[in-house]
C-alpha cells in the first residue's frame, strides 16, 4: 500500500491550491468503504484532522469550513482537497489517511506554506 500526497507549495494568503492524494495497493471495495481524510501537522503542533470522509460523512475542521472540500475518486483510489482562501495559519505538512479495516495507512505530506 502507497499513498503520495502532492500539489502543496508557497501561496499567498488568499490563493488556493489543490492537494491530492494518489494510492495504489486498495482494493477498490476496501478503499470506499474506509475512512478517508487529510490531515495536517503545523511546527510544534499536533497533527490535527483538515476534513475526513466517514462513512459518507464528511467533517471538517471548524477553521477550514467553507474553505475546503475533500473530494474521492474511488475508480482511481484518489483523494482531493480543495483549499480556498488561504490563511497564514493554514501552513504546515498535509497528510492524506485511509484507515481500513485491516490498518492505518498515511502518506508522506506535501508541504503548504501561506505567506501573509
Amino acid at each position: 500500500v502507497q499513498l503520495q500526497a502532492f500539489g502543496g507549495g508557497l501561496v499567498q494568503a488568499g490563493g488556493s491550491l489543490k492537494l491530492t492524494c494518489a494510492t495504489s495497493g486498495f482494493i477498490t471495495s476496501v478503499f470506499a468503504a474506509s475512512n478517508i481524510g487529510w490531515y495536517r501537522q503545523a511546527p510544534g503542533n499536533q497533527r490535527e484532522p483538515v476534513a475526513v470522509v466517514n462513512r459518507g460523512h464528511i467533517n471538517y475542521a471548524e477553521s477550514v469550513k467553507c474553505r475546503a472540500t475533500i473530494s474521492l475518486d474511488t475508480s482511481r483510489k484518489r483523494v482531493y482537497l480543495q483549499m480556498n482562501g488561504l490563511k497564514s495559519e493554514d501552513t504546515g505538512v498535509y497528510l492524506c489517511n485511509v484507515a481500513t479495516s485491516y490498518g492505518d495507512f498515511w502518506g508522506q505530506g506535501t508541504q503548504v506554506t501561506v505567506s501573509s
